[in-house]
């Protein structure tokens, strides 16, 4: 097997555990006995670990010079600690299960990226291929969740997630090791130095955290205008469709464009998407601008990982770590908290703010650009 397809292998392993659990883990939480405002708890909870958690572990990997080591054990006691949710007991057991499994799950992703990243360099394959196996398996993975849910009840998901990251850990041994002699020096202030890292934080922040109120709440919003759960499924679908197009047969979009101009292309697709979905609920309008999520976070995904991949190798995962948490995960977070009395003050008229956002991430991207073109990258 080609190291390509090694890290296809990888990635389709880890998303598919995401597709298992992003929609079902709330009921089976709820299946243990805890109130929406208690599960809210336990999932806030992960996710604010994660945050913490990510960085420090992608330090440790600098500082060692072996990541893929440390993806192995990650997802390694991934696969153990996520069984908690199927018989930790109380609120309690529970808190502590979503603590010590976000603790280790927080590297997987990012560490994952700066391997394959590394690899794309060493190897010559495309970066953008490989990681569309894992929006695939996200799809597949969720259609085969639905259909366990209805066959053996909602806990079946804790067990299909451990066994897709037992088969993380089991691929990611089959990456090649890419240590780094002498690397880890700089501490968490080393890809701060790079002019391009510190204008691509708050771009992916305003970007990628522009979707906030999509993934919240775009269902709830479509139901109450009176499209059917299928035409939403499809409108979703749709989505992921076009962004794994865009990672299979758009290196040449992202040779040309560079970072800068993804990002750019990303702001403006960005604009136009959520101004349509605030202005109008006309089904083909909507259609239309689905085919944008191509761009909106594929683009911006892609030239985020052109920055990140120019990053020296001894801060490659600290940068994707700090990426992950800092320019992606605390703005999601922040923005989906805030989402919540902006959708029910303005329902989908809410969706003005994120296009607001992507306005701001305007002038951003052009000095993303800028800085990118002072180095010749």
């Amino acid at each position: 097997m080609s190291v390509a397809w090694r890290f296809a292998l990888c990635f389709a392993a880890q998303f598919a555990t995401a597709g298992v659990l992003m929609p079902f883990l709330p009921a089976v939480l709820a299946g243990r006995g805890l109130s929406p405002g208690e599960i809210a708890t336990v999932l806030a909870l992960g996710s604010a670990i994660r945050l913490l958690a990510a960085p420090a572990v992608g330090r440790g990997a600098d500082g060692f010079g072996d990541a893929r080591s440390i993806l192995v054990l990650a997802a390694g006691l991934t696969a153990c600690t996520i069984t908690g949710f199927a018989w930790a007991p109380g609120l309690a057991g529970l808190l502590a299960i979503a603590a010590l499994h976000a603790l280790v799950s927080a590297p997987v992703v990012p560490l994952s990226d700066a391997l394959c990243l590394g690899a794309a360099r060493r190897f010559g394959f495309d970066y953008g291929r490989a990681r569309s196996a894992g929006s695939a398996s996200y799809i597949l993975a969720a259609i085969l969740a639905g259909f366990a849910v209805q066959w053996a009840g909602a806990t079946v998901v804790i067990w299909l997630a451990s066994a897709f990251f037992l088969l993380t850990a089991l691929a990611a041994r089959g990456l090649p090791r890419l240590e780094v002699a002498g690397s880890g020096r700089g501490g968490f202030a080393a890809p701060f130095r790079d002019p391009a890292f510190r204008w691509l934080l708050p771009l992916s922040a305003l970007i990628q955290g522009s979707h906030a109120l999509y993934y919240g709440f775009s269902t709830l919003h479509w139901q109450a205008v009176g499209l059917s759960s299928g035409v939403i499924g499809l409108l979703w679908g749709e989505g992921v469709v076009v962004e794994v197009a865009l990672f299979l047969w758009g290196r040449r979009l992202v040779d040309r464009l560079g970072p800068g101009g993804l990002a750019l292309l990303a702001a403006v697709a960005g604009v136009v998407r959520w101004g349509v979905t605030a202005s109008t609920n006309w089904l083909p309008a909507l259609a239309m601008v689905q085919l944008l999520h191509a761009l909106t976070f594929g683009a911006m995904h892609l030239g985020a990982m052109r920055v990140l991949g120019g990053m020296p190798p001894g801060q490659a995962a600290t940068a994707q770590t700090l990426h992950a948490s800092l320019g992606v995960g605390l703005a999601m977070g922040l923005l989906t908290y805030a989402c919540g009395p902006l959708y029910a003050a303005f329902g989908g008229g809410g969706f003005w703010a994120m296009a607001a956002l992507c306005g701001i991430a305007l002038p951003v991207a052009v000095k993303l650009r800028c800085v990118l073109r002072q180095r010749g990258a």
